[in-house]
């Protein structure tokens, strides 16, 4: 593993701040790498398979800043930074906060979809269904309200991640500002899948920009066209069955379809979200023993 290589461990210590070897650990590079690739986005159509590709993308940077934070390099350099693993803390929070309300709202939803298509099998149709689905309509709506409260606190939040370190040392500033990068980019892909999952379209915010400008405005990011998500296309399916007078058998079978694909996506969105907020509690409780030392 790239964690146990060699180190240099002839650090200069200053009476201020410790320098980290000229040339960057190949954790750093690989972190800097996965980060990049991360964001890295399409500029056409925004489909589930793409959220999906950007959620394993985002599994591979925190895996790997997880290891590098764990390097004995990397704790030495913030702990002679300590207010700004402070401010790092203060991230994590932020980001187990909304990572937390986009399960909530997967796992709310699921639960839902179970429920319709169990009523659905068992009934076929009649009053019982039409009860279940005004109801599971109800809840995306509820869904949609928790999101939208997720998601102006996340763009508040996103002004408080640019953080100024004194620190001179080229090294130390270059890990201080890939990890600030990277609690951007979590962000900003955890703002994408928050809208997917409420199935809104705004094609504008639905990407790296619209967090990062409140932090680094000189940065060019690509848009996103949104298509309507699975969540979206439920919900469509949802009102048509209730408010449509004719075809209730054609509005039963195409319901179903769109349960089962939205089904299908909530378990991946599930496991991925899952992998994701483990994996913060572990960089935190690294950087908590950092400030321990």
């Amino acid at each position: 593993m790239a964690a146990s290589s060699p180190l240099n461990t002839k650090s200069n210590f200053h009476a201020r701040s410790i320098s980290l070897p000229s040339r960057p650990h190949p954790l750093f590079l690989k972190c800097s790498e996965h980060l990049e690739t991360l964001l890295k986005s399409s500029n056409e159509t925004f489909s589930s398979s793409l959220l999906f590709h950007k959620i394993d993308g985002l599994r591979d940077l925190i895996e790997c800043v997880e290891n590098l934070i764990q390097l004995p390099l990397t704790q030495d350099a913030l702990l002679h930074e300590q207010n700004w693993v402070n401010n790092l803390l203060d991230g994590s929070l932020r980001l187990l906060d909304v990572c937390s309300a986009a399960k909530d709202a997967v796992i709310h939803t699921k639960e839902c979809t179970r429920e319709l298509q169990s009523i659905i099998r068992r009934r076929g149709g009649g009053t019982e269904v039409t009860a279940e689905a005004k109801k599971f309509l109800t809840s995306r709506k509820v869904v949609k309200k928790a999101i939208s409260k997720a998601l102006t606190n996340l763009k508040g939040n996103a002004k408080n991640c640019n953080i100024i370190s004194t620190n001179e040392d080229h090294q130390t500033l270059s890990l201080i500002k890939l990890l600030q990068d990277v609690e951007v980019a979590i962000l900003s892909t955890f703002q994408t899948t928050l809208q997917f999952i409420s199935g809104t379209t705004h094609s504008k915010s639905n990407s790296w920009g619209s967090i990062s400008k409140l932090i680094q405005p000189k940065r060019v990011a690509c848009s996103l066209v949104a298509d309507e998500s699975e969540f979206a296309q439920v919900d469509v399916a949802l009102q048509s069955f209730l408010f449509t007078k004719t075809r209730k058998l054609e509005g039963i079978n195409d319901l179903q379809n769109h349960l089962e694909k939205t089904e299908s996506c909530i378990q991946d969105l599930e496991e991925g979200l899952e992998f994701v907020f483990r994996r913060l509690i572990k960089i935190r409780v690294s950087l908590l023993n950092t400030l321990n030392k």
